[in-house]
């Protein structure tokens, strides 16, 4: 496992140099900074896993120290130390995004048990979510904030973009992590088989319920049930799921007597569940009652930094057994990953580097081992990027070189190609039909 690195940062050297020998000595590698200042500067050049920050010191004090360090890296993980009349300042922090806080003096295994917890949770991070971009150091600051509630989390994005990822990182950074992780798509299930799926169904209960069968809330106990695409569920199922939840405990199929249960619910969907609240499709006692804390995961197109390390990290997942390893691209390949617009996310992103791994013939992957719905912005780059000729042109010929590009940036969907061009969506669809453009094709 990686060595994870700590910056210690006090204006008192004996209080540094005693904290260096404690985590020195349990393998953490350690750097000190006598003020703010310095961290800052430290920090720039260098990433650091824990940052363990006096509250109180000369010049720059800890909450702004919080402030810089939060501003370069969202996810950064800071923890306070603190004497005992600066507890409400303390508290501060942690509101503007510190990850804890120690009060002074310091006991040893409370420290070791804070620094060992933050950084279980980075594992989880590191297992969980490949990444590099900003927008995904939110997420991950916002896993963290949240993986230390038993609170219901509502994880929202488009399919395909990681939402059982982020519920599993979550699970595994919390104090359930030792106990089970139990995921089901609600979409997946047929909706008379769902409500045994979950609670569990009684022997004879029903016809073919030949035993008992616990529910997914029962194996989950104690630990996480993730729900995903929770707005499938019927209306029936939602009350059902709504007095689980309120309860805490539920009833198996054919049962007269409720089990109590201990789990933390993570839901997800790629659905707008006020717009179904307000069509009266979705409950919304039930959207309250899960959306308590809610974390947006934006889609792949909007994290750009994050397809390289995916393209990596795929690469090596799908080495090929007794063929020469893909390891690299030809500019042009590399080029059209990079503009492609992935509807499918990171799914789709996944799938691509699988099937070209399987076509390339050596250690490089061409433009032609990519699917075409990938490859043709770049084949077809030059034909559709307008260029003014010496006679000029109409504006007409102009729209529909934007409308093509923006359409094969995006690989065909309306509507995110009507936000690249600034227009609605009906619009967009009045000109494609105008200029005989198929989104299909």
């Amino acid at each position: 496992m990686t060595q994870r690195r700590i910056l210690i940062v006090d204006d008192e050297k004996p209080q540094r140099e005693i904290l260096e020998l404690i985590l020195a000595s349990e393998g953490y590698a350690v750097t000190q900074a006598a003020d703010g200042e310095q961290a800052v500067r430290l920090a720039e050049r260098d990433r650091f896993d824990v940052v363990l920050t006096d509250l109180k010191m000369t010049g720059m004090d800890g909450l702004q120290l919080l402030g810089e360090l939060l501003r370069r890296d969202p996810s950064q993980c800071v923890i306070m130390m603190t004497a005992h009349g600066s507890i409400p300042s303390t508290k501060e922090a942690i509101r503007q995004g510190a990850y804890d806080y120690l009060e002074k003096p310091l006991e040893r295994d409370q420290l070791l048990a804070l620094i060992a917890g933050a950084c279980r949770r980075l594992d989880a991070l590191d297992d969980e979510i490949v990444s590099a971009s900003e927008e995904m150091a939110r997420v991950k600051k916002m896993i963290l904030r949240v993986a230390g509630s038993t609170s219901t989390v509502l994880i929202r994005g488009e399919s395909g973009v990681g939402k059982e990822r982020i519920a599993r990182a979550i699970h595994k950074s919390s104090a359930r992590a030792s106990c089970p992780f139990q995921a089901v798509n609600c979409a997946a299930i047929n909706e008379n088989l769902i409500e045994s799926e979950l609670f569990g169904h009684e022997r004879g209960s029903f016809t073919g319920a030949h035993a008992l069968k616990k529910g997914l809330f029962e194996v989950a106990d104690r630990g996480t049930l993730f729900l995903d695409e929770i707005a499938e569920l019927n209306t029936s199922m939602q009350a059902k799921l709504l007095r689980a939840l309120q309860e805490k405990e539920i009833l198996r199929v054919g049962a007269t007597q409720p089990i109590r249960i201990d789990v933390r619910v993570l839901a997800a969907t790629n659905r707008n569940l006020q717009a179904m609240v307000a069509d009266g499709r979705f409950r919304e006692d039930l959207f309250y009652r899960i959306n308590v804390l809610a974390i947006d995961l934006p889609p792949l197109r909007e994290r750009r930094d994050d397809i390289p390390v995916l393209v990596k990290h795929f690469l090596a997942k799908h080495d090929r057994a007794g063929r020469p390893a893909a390891r690299s691209f030809t500019a042009a390949a590399e080029k059209a990953i990079m503009n492609y617009g992935w509807p499918g996310n990171v799914r789709q992103l996944e799938s691509v580097i699988e099937r070209a791994t399987l076509m390339c013939e050596g250690e490089t992957i061409e433009l032609e081992d990519l699917p075409y719905e990938v490859r043709q912005l770049e084949t077809e780059q030059a034909h559709s990027t307008f260029k003014l000729p010496p006679t000029g042109t109409s504006l007409e010929e102009v729209e529909r070189s934007l409308i093509l590009q923006a359409m094969q940036r995006t690989g065909g969907n309306i509507t995110q190609a009507a936000k690249l061009l600034g227009i609605s969506f009906r619009t967009l669809q009045y000109r494609l039909e105008k200029f005989g453009l198929n989104p299909k094709e």
